[in-house]
C-alpha cells in the first residue's frame, strides 16, 4: 500500500512528538483494535498514514515493536501520574480519593478503552517477552508509587503492597467489565461500575471505609468477598 504526499503531510502535521512517538501510538492503538495477531509493521504503518515500510526502519522485529508500545505506554502513565499528583489540592479528603476510582473505571471502560485494552495485549505479551515485562513492572511500580502520595495526601495510610494490589484489582474489573456481557456481569454483581470502583478502593484501603465495615475488610486480600466487588 502506498500513502500519497498529501497524506504524508497530514500525518507529519499530528502534535505527537517524535516519529518514534508517533509509531509507538499507533502500535497502542492497533494492539487495542486489532490484538496481538494483528500488530504488524504495515498495520503500524497504515494508523501512522506514514508510507509503507517506515515502522519496520524505526523497530525492524516485531518484539522491538512491542517494546517500542509498552514503553510509550509506561511514559504516557507516568506522565497522567504527575499530572494527577500536581494538580491534587492539599485540602483532599479521603472521600474524594475514593470518588477517583469510579470515574477512572467509567473512563477506562465506558470512554475511550484504547489504552486498557492495549495494556491486556501487553500484559500476555509480558509473558513470554522480557522487555515488554521490564516496561509494564516499571509501569507498575509508578502507579503504586503515585497511588501512594496521593493517599497520603488525604491523611491515608497507604502502603505500596496496597496500592499495587488496588492496581492489579482495577485491572481485573476492568477487563472482566469489558470481555463479560452484560447479563453475566449483572448475574455476577459487577454491572454497577460506581460501587465497584468504591468496593475496589475500600477492599484495599480499608482504614478509610466507615467504622461499621472494617471488619468485612479485615478478612485476607486475596480472598474477596462478594460484597467487596459489589461495593
Amino acid at each position: 500500500m502506498t500513502i500519497s504526499r498529501e497524506d504524508r503531510q497530514r500525518g507529519a502535521r499530528r502534535p505527537r512528538g517524535s516519529r518514534r512517538d508517533l509509531l509507538a501510538d499507533a502500535a497502542i492503538t492497533v494492539l487495542a483494535r486489532d490484538g496481538g495477531r494483528g500488530l504488524t509493521h504495515r498495520a503500524v504503518d497504515r494508523e501512522a498514514e506514514v508510507p509503507e515500510g517506515t515502522t519496520k526502519n524505526y523497530f525492524p522485529t516485531r518484539e522491538s515493536l512491542l517494546n517500542a508500545a509498552a514503553r510509550r505506554m509506561a511514559e504516557q502513565h507516568r506522565t497522567a501520574v504527575h499530572q494527577l499528583r500536581d494538580s491534587t489540592p492539599p485540602s483532599v479528603t479521603a472521600t474524594e480519593i475514593s470518588e477517583l476510582y469510579p470515574a477512572l473505571l467509567r473512563r477506562a471502560v465506558d470512554g475511550d478503552p484504547t489504552q486498557i485494552l492495549a495494556m491486556f495485549e501487553l500484559y500476555l505479551e509480558a509473558v513470554r517477552r522480557p522487555g515488554v515485562r521490564e516496561a509494564l513492572g516499571e509501569m507498575a511500580v509508578a502507579n503504586a508509587n503515585a497511588g501512594v502520595d496521593l493517599h497520603h495526601a488525604a491523611g491515608l495510610p497507604t502502603s505500596a503492597k496496597d496500592a499495587g494490589l488496588l492496581d492489579a484489582y482495577f485491572l481485573g474489573v476492568a477487563v472482566s467489565l469489558l470481555a463479560l456481557p452484560v447479563e453475566a456481569l449483572r448475574a455476577v454483581g459487577l454491572d454497577d461500575t460506581y460501587a465497584l470502583g468504591l468496593g475496589l478502593f475500600a477492599a484495599t484501603v480499608p482504614r478509610a471505609a466507615p467504622a461499621e465495615q472494617l471488619p468485612l475488610f479485615d478478612e485476607p486480600l486475596n480472598e474477596p468477598g462478594d460484597e467487596r466487588r459489589t461495593g
